[in-house]
C-alpha cells in the first residue's frame, strides 16, 4: 500500500519545490520554471492513470482539472489565512 500520509505528500511536494528554487537559482525565469513544473504534472498524471499506452479520455481529463482546481484552492486558502495571521 503506498504511503499517502500528509507527512509523506509534504514532503514530496517540498523536495519538488526544491528542484524548483535550484533552477530559479541557476537563472530559469520562475514563469519557465512553473510552466515546465506544471507540464511535467500533467505528463504524469496522464503516466499515473495509463502508462504509456495513450493518453487520458474527455472525462480523465476533466477528472484532472477538478483535482488540481483543488489543489490550487487550497493553497489560496492557506494563503490568506497566513496573511491574516500576519496582520493580527
Amino acid at each position: 500500500m503506498a504511503d499517502i500520509s500528509p507527512e509523506r505528500h509534504r514532503e514530496c511536494m517540498n523536495r519538488f519545490i526544491d528542484l524548483a528554487n535550484v533552477m530559479k537559482d541557476e537563472g530559469v525565469d520562475i514563469k519557465v520554471v512553473s510552466s515546465a513544473l506544471m507540464a511535467a504534472s500533467a505528463v504524469y498524471a496522464t503516466f499515473t492513470f495509463r502508462g504509456n499506452e495513450g493518453g487520458l479520455t474527455a472525462s480523465g481529463v476533466d477528472k484532472v482539472t477538478e483535482t488540481y482546481k483543488k489543489h490550487l484552492n487550497r493553497v489560496q486558502e492557506m494563503r490568506k489565512a497566513e496573511d491574516e495571521a500576519r496582520r493580527s
